[in-house]
């Protein structure tokens, strides 16, 4: 499942992020790394933000960036 897919509350682990170099520079800037714990807060109306929460943490990240994060929810 990717990040997008996960619903508001939900936790999950992060197994692996798909893209270029650049935005997983980025998302590790930000402590997006593997085997880490992420949940989502908020969504905007549009539906086109989605906002996280990693460690103490929250980042907005577009939709299109969410994809490319491979989650497993948390049971």
């Amino acid at each position: 499942m990717t990040l997008d897919k996960l619903e508001i509350g939900n936790k999950a682990t992060i197994k692996s992020i798909n893209c270029d170099s650049a935005l997983k520079n980025r998302f590790y800037s930000f402590g997006i790394i593997r085997n880490s714990i992420i949940s989502v807060e908020e969504l905007t109306l549009t539906k086109s933000t989605i906002e996280i929460k990693i460690n103490s943490t929250k980042v907005a990240l577009r939709l299109k960036e969410a994809s490319a994060i491979e989650v497993e929810k948390c049971s």
